[in-house]
């Protein structure tokens, strides 16, 4: 268990260190000027170079990476050219937005897909199956802008019964202290129920949005997984010993069949993490991917480098997660094998 623990956080490291040198390349192939686009078309020559002294971009690109990995070894990612922040300081500051609509996500997606998913299976070949199947079908098929922006059109414009943008009404924030990030947690922490419940109101349109594509996947694998679990010769000995059809199911069946299930939930957590990014702009999500795509935007190579690392550092220990969980869902799996 140690040594595949040390195995894998090498490992980690390894490939941080790749994405690091990978981002950092990228960053500085996209057009335009740091520089002018901090200062203004406006700005002289002797301001934009000055800037550029101030920012390190006039030293070659080997030297920029070799600083960036001194202060990556110091767990410093730097300040922000556009904000003058830490960069760290910036990611504790909109990252709890993300975790908080991706946590939602997930727990909408995992609920209804493995629900789904066993109703599937239980009844396959009949309405039930093509009904959760054709829908899942059609959940991945749907662009996430274009089903956002229907779910803002019927539940906000129309039905007039959630709210489309933002996570909370501008009015009851101003008496909520952020402790955490997390509204929810913030709200109840307050004793605001008010608060509380127009949280989870601008929760729901983003969760749903972004959990659609989630949700589809993991009733389709549930659904295969189970299948192939409910042809196993101990689950025909425990409806032998006269136990229910719904208690062989859930306890027998469902367990021994979550390996696979749980794989694509631990990467389908990493990926939502990371490209939440539509989700966020169509609802106005104050959270990572926002924060990440006007870095872009203003070539603010600091915040990109250290927002991508962070996503992709936090993608890593999810998996190592669903490695860990493994063993409990399957006995015969021993944490470790796969390193042998």
């Amino acid at each position: 268990m140690l040594s595949y623990l040390i195995q894998r956080f090498l490992s980690i490291g390894l490939s941080l260190l790749g994405v690091s040198l990978l981002v950092f390349l990228m960053v500085h192939l996209i057009p335009g000027d740091a520089a002018l686009t901090i200062a203004g078309e406006r700005a002289t020559e002797e301001v934009l170079t000055q800037l550029r002294e101030d920012m390190g971009l006039d030293k070659p690109l080997y030297h920029q990476y070799a600083k960036y990995l001194w202060g990556l070894a110091r767990l410093d990612l730097g300040h922000s050219f556009k904000t003058k922040q830490p960069v760290f300081d910036e990611i504790k500051r909109y990252f709890p937005a993300t975790a908080e609509l991706t946590l939602a996500a997930m727990a909408f997606s995992i609920f209804f897909g493995i629900a789904a998913g066993i109703i599937a299976a239980v009844y396959r070949g009949k309405f039930w199956d093509y009904f959760s199947m054709s829908t899942s079908l059609a959940g991945i098929s749907m662009p996430i802008f274009w089903l956002g922006l229907m779910l803002i059109l019927l539940f906000s414009y129309y039905l007039k019964i959630l709210p489309a943008v933002g996570r909370l009404d501008t009015i009851l924030s101003l008496d909520i202290e952020s402790r955490t990030g997390f509204y929810l947690i913030d709200t109840l922490l307050a004793k605001n129920f008010a608060a509380f419940k127009d949280a989870i109101a601008h929760l729901i349109l983003p969760a749903i949005t972004l959990g659609t594509i989630p949700l589809a996947i993991i009733a389709r694998m549930t659904r295969s997984s189970l299948l192939e679990v409910l042809n196993q010769p101990y689950i025909t000995t425990a409806y032998a010993k006269g136990l229910s059809k719904w208690r062989v199911i859930i306890k027998h069946a469902l367990k021994n069949s979550m390996v696979p299930v749980l794989t694509i939930i631990g990467l389908e957590f990493g990926y939502l993490m990371g490209g939440a990014i539509l989700t966020e702009h169509i609802f106005s999500w104050p959270g990572l991917g926002s924060w990440l795509r006007d870095a872009v935007e203003a070539r603010d190579v600091r915040a990109v480098q250290g927002g991508v690392l962070f996503v992709s550092a936090l993608f890593m220990f999810v998996n190592l997660i669903v490695d860990l969980l493994y063993a409990y869902f399957d006995p015969r799996i021993r944490v470790g094998d796969e390193a042998k």
